[in-house]
């Protein structure tokens, strides 16, 4: 028997000739890109190689023939695992053991696996005669550090290799974190650095691929894209609009169980009727993006069937279906005899070997690019096209149409994500998070592992040279004490930790050894088959009607002690609902849909009602001028539109929240509650010249940061930085900020000037002639429209700018007191103040005759005239003048336009910030610096500082002999403090 290499491959020759006789006999004309790559590297055997290429492009292969020629060409002496593949999936691991054990079964190499589904007495045989390959998830390694921690040494003592299938499955998530330490982990039981091999879909960052792979040290890894893939695309977006739910007619009659459990949009059907009409007779994958979705077209599409009596091809796929019902579905499509259609979740994206399928279809939006990109290379084997087919549904045009739907935003970002993936463009992975529930499992971990460690070697080992190297040591000790804090972990007299109480019970029950949350579930049972597992959370009482499995079920009885439910066959039924919420989109796809609404070019792919949504779209974003400004007014509310990625919206909304407003979120819009367009533009100009506040401030101002698993024990501070790392994007969002406020500026040019105090006098003022009230005022709302005083402070000064009287006071609004984080003022704090109106002729009198001085006038001037307004005192004609505005011409070079930076700039010491005293003085010392330097340009006019207004000739409400002889208190009772 002769071993031909494939024609022209040098990587063939270094193979061993017993694996050179295997490829001979699977009659392979060639060695793939990938597989001819990373040959030399991998064999070699001193160097971590990432290998990135599509789907069914060879990969596994490219890694284990290496592995196993240097395997047989040089045998470990000893006992232990030679190589250890680590799989996301235990179906996958299960396809990977039956490859594997094909080639290895001539090479002598033992190939075994570890998960929760094989058989304790498997797993015993496997720790008492360690050899070979082993195939393991990392739940089963984590399990195996803890439970045989003492045996680890001698388990892997031997490794040569570690293999990471699915690696773009794990990066950037808790489970990728847990898998990085555990990797580093093996390299301190083996007792020197194990070559890493990463197998990877295609990834838009590469090099963050290799830094995942092997942390601190990702330049050093070899790195080999697969270009094999591309291949001719067959693509059509079908666009469909939702309307009222509908009957099944071909039950209605006969079915004595026909209910509301039979209703679903008509839009559904008609995308089942095409699913239907295109996909049988041939092998294909349906992904939803929803276990619920994938339960009601696999029922849409099986009765089709059962109404024209054929048999029916549609089977369901989805994490909680049983391993029975999954590994149906699965051998269904490998078996070429009978046409079958899987319909999915993400489950069927990475790499169980079902075969070539003869299209995908993807039911809704695309998770993302690279998702996108993994459930394409499905089809399209073997030479011929890939084919994609997306449905997308819109809701149907009415007078109550929200207008974030009206933009039919869920058609552009599909069509989005489709541009750029033809562009080849993938999302990068995230790589910012600090993954501090991980953390607190692999110290529980650690401790399991040695029976005890030290402070210094836990954080030696798991973040100075371990994965968490974005915790520094006062985080550290900061999370230890949290954990001791629950007596999770206690600490002895000589230093070691050792697990609390309640760190026993945790690390001992086997749900410990998983970095993510699973809910507490029901079995759902038929005359003793399992047929999967329901969320806990799930409200379905005894006789509700249910789908699953892709079949109408009764609920017959429900054991919440055994946690099982009970159920029979039915004619009924409606899909269960399952937690969960979609990945974060990306900015790049954001800003791709920006590009499609302003473009006018209609792809090719587009059916004609999605070409008809798509002009929809574009028409309402042309109408609400989307293009030269972000902001549209919505009834009392105002909606700010800043097609950003997720984490650039997140991050705008808390800098919004900070200030006092209400945010919420409607798909690509935020959604400002109560406040006018106006405010809104005046909101972005005052943070565009301001510093926001820093990440993990606004972090703080979120309700629930507990996201992870073990994010319940982490204290509020390292939580609120681990959101900050996780979730926000604040350089991000402060450009956008700046770029939308310089565009709402542009676009009210006539509202802006109609805000400003009309001008009803042309006598001008010269600088010098007249005194000033330098006043701010502590609020209870951003919008001037609403916002009540909770504290105001007038600094009177002499026309030379020297101090004449000062006035402060706290002020009951008379309704809740706001943003009391910024202001510092709680409710209690007002009990007892006087209300505006108690003071208001104190005010008009310290205003009368002087110019009006604020940092950033205008919004203290509409405040000030509409607190006036309630108390029916109209003012006359104000004449004021900004310090920020001023600051532009006269001021020192500052980080930003807010008041403590350009105090800063000019060396004033802001004592009380965020109090009404304390940044009136600090803008009465601006006041008087920049005046000082505009006298020195031979400015004489006010005007000419951009005074606005005119002089009043009288206070507000008050004849002008009364007022003269108003009391002035200096520092009334209601002041926070005195001088």
């Amino acid at each position: 028997m002769t071993t031909s290499p494939p024609s022209g491959s040098s990587a063939f020759e270094l193979l061993h000739s017993k694996v050179q006789r295997w490829i001979w006999q699977q009659e392979w004309p060639e060695l793939r890109p990938a597989q001819e790559a990373a040959v030399a590297p991998v064999l070699l055997g001193e160097t971590d190689v990432l290998i990135a290429a599509a789907t069914a492009s060879g990969k596994t292969e490219a890694a284990f023939l290496p592995i196993c020629s240097a395997l047989t060409a040089d045998p470990p002496q000893a006992s232990g695992f030679a190589a250890i593949y680590v799989s996301p999936l235990k179906a996958l691991i299960n396809d990977q053991y039956g490859r594997l054990d094909e080639l290895c079964e001539h090479l002598d190499i033992p190939v075994g696996r570890w998960h929760g589904d094989v058989g304790a007495n498997l797993k015993s045989k496997l720790i008492d005669r360690p050899r070979g390959i082993l195939l393991i998830t990392p739940e089963s390694l984590e399990a195996m550090f803890v439970l045989r921690g003492w045996k680890m040494r001698d388990l892997v003592g031997v490794l040569r290799y570690v293999v990471i299938d699915e690696l773009h499955s794990f990066m950037g998530t808790e489970r990728g974190a847990q898998l990085q330490s555990l990797m580093h982990r093996l390299d301190l039981a083996a007792r020197r650095r194990v070559p890493r091999v990463g197998l990877s879909a295609t990834l838009g960052d590469m090099r963050a691929a290799a830094d995942f792979l092997r942390p601190g040290n990702g330049c050093q890894v070899t790195t080999i894209v697969s270009s094999a893939d591309a291949q001719e695309l067959q693509l059509q977006l079908r666009g469909y609009v939702e309307t009222q739910p509908s009957l099944d007619v071909g039950e209605r009659t006969t079915d004595a169980e026909w209910g509301a459990d039979n209703v679903a949009s008509g839009d559904r059907f008609a995308i089942a009727d095409h699913l239907f009409a295109t996909l049988r007779g041939s092998h294909n994958l349906i992904f939803a993006n929803s276990r619920g979705a994938v339960e009601q077209y696999t029922d849409l599409l099986s009765r089709q069937c059962d109404r024209l009596g054929v048999p029916n091809e549609f089977v369901p796929h989805h994490g909680n279906l049983s391993k029975d019902i999954r590994e149906h579905a699965e051998s269904r499509l490998k078996d070429r005899s009978w046409p079958v259609t899987a319909v999915c979740t993400s489950t069927l994206e990475m790499g169980i070997d079902i075969g070539s399928v003869s299209s995908v279809a993807q039911v809704g939006m695309p998770p993302g690019v690279a998702a996108l990109r993994q459930r394409l290379g499905r089809s399209g084997r073997r030479g011929g096209p890939a084919i994609l087919r997306v449905y997308i549904s819109e809701p149907e045009l009415t007078p109550t149409l929200h207008p974030a739907d009206e933009l039919r935003a869920q058609l552009v970002q599909t069509i989005a994500t489709i541009e750029l993936l033809l562009r080849r463009w993938y999302e990068p992975p995230p790589g910012k998070a600090l993954h501090l529930s991980t953390l607190v499992q692999q110290i529980l971990s650690l401790i399991a592992q040695f029976g005890g460690i030290t402070p210094n070697d836990a954080y030696r080992t798991l973040c100075v040279q371990g994965p968490f190297r974005a915790v520094d040591g006062p985080a550290f000790a900061a999370l230890l004490r949290d954990l001791g804090a629950l007596e999770l972990i206690r600490q002895e007299n000589d230093g070691i930790l050792l697990h609390g109480e309640s760190g026993e019970r945790l690390v001992n029950h086997y749900t410990f050894y998983a970095a993510f949350a699973a809910p507490t579930e029901y079995r759902i049972v038929d005359g003793g088959r399992t047929l999967g597992s329901l969320p806990l959370e799930q409200s379905l009482p005894e006789g509700a009607l249910l789908i699953f499995a892709g079949r109408r079920w009764r609920i017959l009885t429900i054991d919440t002690h055994a946690k099982v439910i009970e159920v029979a066959p039915a004619s009924g039924g409606r899909p269960p609902s399952f937690a969960g919420t979609g990945p974060e989109v990306h900015d790049r796809i954001r800003t791709e849909m920006r590009r499609i609404y302003e473009d006018s070019v209609v792809p090719v792919y587009l059916d004609a009602t999605a070409q008809k949504l798509l002009e929809q779209g574009r028409a309402a974003y042309r109408r609400f001028g989307l293009g030269e400004d972000p902001i549209v007014g919505y009834g009392n509310d105002t909606l700010l539109f800043p097609l950003r990625g997720d984490a650039i919206m997140t991050t705008i909304a808390l800098a919004m929240h900070a200030k006092g407003v209400s945010v919420g979120r409607q798909g690509i819009a935020l959604t400002l509650s109560g406040v006018s367009p106006q405010s809104a533009a005046d909101l972005l100009a005052e943070l565009s010249e301001s510093e926001l506040p820093g990440a993990i401030d606004l972090a703080r101002l979120v309700q629930e940061k507990r996201i992870d698993k073990y994010d319940e024990v982490i204290g509020e501070e390292l939580l609120a930085r681990s959101y900050a790392a996780r979730r926000l994007d604040l350089p991000g969002a402060q450009e956008t900020i700046a770029h939308f406020a310089e565009q709402a500026t542009n676009a009210r040019p006539a509202q802006l000037q109609v805000a400003r105090p009309p001008v009803r006098s042309t006598r001008r003022h010269r600088i010098g002639s007249l005194p000033y009230a330098v006043i701010d005022v502590e609020t209870t709302s951003i919008d001037a429209r609403k916002a009540r005083i909770v504290e105001i402070a007038i600094i009177r000064l002499r026309p030379d700018g020297s101090e004449e009287r000062v006035y402060s006071t706290v002020v009951d609004p008379e309704t809740d007191p706001g943003p009391t984080h910024v202001h510092g003022l709680a409710t209690a704090d007002l009990t007892g103040a006087p209300r505006f109106a108690d003071i208001a002729s104190d005010v008009a009198a310290l205003l009368h005759g002087a110019v009006l001085v604020a940092h950033h006038a205008r919004y203290d001037m509409e405040v000030l005239s509409a607190e006036f307004a309630r108390v029916g005192m109209a003012p006359d004609d104000l004449l004021s003048l900004c310090t920020l505005t001023l600051s532009r011409q006269f001021g020192s070079p500052a980080r930003s336009r807010r008041l403590a930076d350009c105090a800063q700039a000019e060396g004033i010491d802001v004592a009380g910030a965020h109090t009404a005293e304390g940044d009136a003085r600090a803008c009465a010392k601006l006041l008087q610096i920049y005046i000082k330097r505009a006298a020195e340009q031979n400015i004489q006019w006010l005007d000419e500082v951009g005074a606005v207004g005119a002089l009043s000739r009288s206070a507000p409400g008050r004849r002008e002999q009364d007022i003269r002889n108003v009391p002035l208190p200096l520092n009334p009772a209601g002041s926070r403090g005195g001088h």
